[in-house]
């Protein structure tokens, strides 16, 4: 399914962190932004430090403000960190995704579990970023939709709210839908017809991404697709008003990774996206270590 790409990428450059010495030797990714009344620009993001133990790289989610959307500073307190012993997200908190609803915000993360060894969706909100209090789980139990993470949240049409999120599946990622009436839910999983293709850059795995160019009646979610060794890229594809149809994705990634150079992965990862007049700032990370935005052409 083949259509007019609606964008062109008009150049990247990395955002830049300013941090505490404690915090400048570690991993920063899942770069999730918008535009804040308060602050300018705000950020969630990613921090895992540095070991040669993966069991002892731990996540949390730290906050971030900019005057411009580039340049942005970090306080060293985590605004969700770890959980205690036997908490969904005892193993670290992972891939932020904000939702700011009637002066409450809602962060939408992936809590991972050292004792069952995988991520399940939760919640936290409150009146600021420094105040957000957990929730727990999001979606219902289930078989099927396992490692759920990387959550994408959007309001349709029909006022219901739309979550997509990456689950594993069939030794692969798939993007899975769900549904709820509010963002406290409850959820409900949906159909999404939504498959790899083979041959082509995402021939194996896929993960949500942002959503943007709602109001266009055809809305655009910027995803992340991978073959089968893991080499992820970012595409776009468009569907209905209310995601019940794919109409058209593109067959070539509309980013790739850059830069890559000794053992660092080849990996760009889409993770929020600030719309703006003719216009769309993409932010997303390389090789899980470099955050960047992308300037992408409305055509």
């Amino acid at each position: 399914m083949k259509d007019r790409v609606p964008f062109r990428l008009d150049g990247s450059e990395p955002l830049v962190l300013r941090r505490s010495p404690k915090l400048e030797p570690f991993f920063v990714l899942s770069p999730y932004v918008w535009k804040d009344a308060d602050q300018g620009y705000a950020m969630l993001v990613r921090v895992v430090n540095r070991d040669d133990d993966p069991q002892k790289k731990v996540a949390r989610v730290h906050r971030a403000a900019s005057a411009d959307g580039l340049d942005f500073t970090m306080p060293d307190e985590a605004v969700i960190p770890p959980g205690a012993p036997g908490d969904d997200d005892d193993g670290g908190c992972e891939d932020p995704t904000v939702v700011e609803e009637a002066g409450t915000y809602w962060v939408f993360y992936s809590g991972y579990s050292v004792g069952k060894g995988e991520a399940t969706m939760l919640c936290a909100s409150g009146p600021s970023l420094m105040a957000l209090k957990k929730r727990g789980r999001v979606l219902p139990e289930s078989d099927w939709y396992r490692n759920s993470k990387e959550a994408t949240v959007v309001r349709g049409t029909d006022g219901q709210w739309r979550m997509f999120f990456e689950y594993s599946a069939e030794k692969a990622s798939k993007i899975g839908l769900a549904a709820a009436p509010a963002l406290d839910g409850p959820w409900a999983y949906q159909p999404f017809d939504f498959a790899a293709r083979p041959d082509l850059w995402d021939a194996w795995h896929l993960s949500a991404g942002p959503i943007v160019a709602q109001s266009s009646g055809a809305p655009i979610m910027l995803y992340n697709g991978a073959t089968q060794s893991a080499h992820w890229r970012i595409g776009w594809a468009t569907f209905d008003p209310d995601f019940g149809q794919l109409r058209a994705r593109g067959e070539e990634p509309l980013v790739e990774p850059s830069d890559i150079a000794g053992d660092a992965t080849d990996i760009a990862f889409a993770a929020s996206a600030v719309e703006r007049e003719g216009d769309v700032w993409l932010y997303y990370s390389i090789s899980d270590q470099r955050l960047m935005r992308a300037v992408l052409r409305l055509l």
